[in-house]
């Protein structure tokens, strides 16, 4: 029997991997926090069907690190957009159009919907981390 637990956290994945995915596939040009998002949409999307199967019993106590460390590098990448620090324009070069104005939607901006998502993703790791990952917690 798969426990509350594991279908928590692989909703959290499908929401967290499909939402990844489609805003990686709506910037007009890929960007390096496109790519760093799409790959990771879809590593989480797998990670989530595994949590629905017996494999997951293989994976053990390691899907809550393995969830918490997604949901870091979906944060910090949240973070390096919000600050600039990584901005929309391809490979990292300049966000300023030819008029002087911001062409950061060509690329990925940050996303409060991303930041949110990934959030819940951390809490959900914690949550698997907790519990050791056993495959029944009654939850």
């Amino acid at each position: 029997m798969i426990s509350n637990t594991r279908i928590y956290g692989a909703a959290i994945a499908f929401a967290s991997g499909l939402y990844s995915l489609w805003s990686a596939s709506m910037a007009t040009r890929m960007t390096t926090s496109g790519w760093i998002m799409g790959l990771l949409g879809v590593v989480v999307l797998l990670h989530g069907a595994v949590l629905l199967t017996d494999y997951a019993d293989r994976l053990g106590a390691a899907s809550g690190p393995l969830m918490i460390a997604y949901s870091l590098v979906m944060l910090l990448n949240q973070a390096l957009l919000g600050t600039g620090m990584m901005n929309g324009g391809a490979m990292g070069g300049s966000a300023m159009g030819m008029n002087g104005g911001s062409t950061v939607t060509a690329g990925m901006g940050w996303d409060a919907g991303m930041a949110v998502l990934a959030a819940l993703m951390l809490v959900s790791g914690v949550i698997m981390a907790r519990n050791g990952g056993s495959s029944t917690d009654g939850m």
